[in-house]
């Protein structure tokens, strides 16, 4: 079950963010002990990988905060957001960390499925990111597009550290996320009603 919950948690922060987990898991297995690596994905703690993953990461913070520009990074993230996702869950559900003891053997039988579920969490979450925004740059004029990145951002880091530290935690990282996304949900059904409402009024 903590393998599955590690994974789950990284692939989510994935979809924030595709190299803030993959960033974490490379840095804490390359200079802790907090995590172990499990064979054939030793190459995230790889210097060469870390640096490329930190250049990566210095454009995607960068190109999220500025409106429009977010927009086109979101439809590039689409593909790789997911597939790092798939990434980090086969990581990650697979890696011995502090708090599993048996690493792997939720999905001993089948390898192939963590990627996939990844993808698919990741997908997920990105696809919520990459709705939610545009309603935020428009309801301030583009001035929200910073703020909800860096709240964003903080969330990849805190949901990949809890991931990885205390799993169980993750169960209410994703409850924040739910909230989150029905609150949006019915901000917009609202809006969508006072503009119906709005028209009737002009043409009634």
């Amino acid at each position: 079950m903590l393998e599955a919950l590690t994974g789950t948690g990284l692939a989510a922060s994935a979809g924030l963010n595709a190299y803030i987990p993959l960033m974490v898991m490379g840095l804490l297995a390359r200079y802790t002990d907090l995590i172990d690596l499990p064979t054939g994905w030793t190459w995230l703690g790889n210097g060469w990988v870390l640096a490329i993953l930190a250049v990566l990461l210095a454009v995607e913070v960068v190109a999220d905060k500025v409106p429009v520009v977010d927009h086109v990074n979101d439809v590039v993230q689409t593909v790789v957001r997911p597939t790092a996702g798939g990434l980090v869950f086969g990581a990650g559900s697979g890696a011995q960390t502090v708090t599993v003891s048996d690493p792997g053997s939720f999905f001993t039988s089948h390898q192939w499925v963590p990627v996939v579920a990844g993808v698919l969490i990741a997908l997920g979450v990105h696809g919520i990111k990459a709705a939610a925004r545009p309603v935020v740059n428009v309801s301030t004029a583009g001035f929200g597009a910073p703020v909800a990145s860096t709240v964003e951002d903080i969330g990849s880091v805190l949901m990949s550290v809890l991931a990885i530290l205390m799993p169980i935690l993750v169960l209410v990282g994703l409850g924040l996320l739910v909230w989150v996304v029905v609150l949006i949900v019915r901000r917009r059904r609202r809006r969508r009603q006072i503009a119906a409402s709005g028209g009737a009024r002009l043409f009634g």
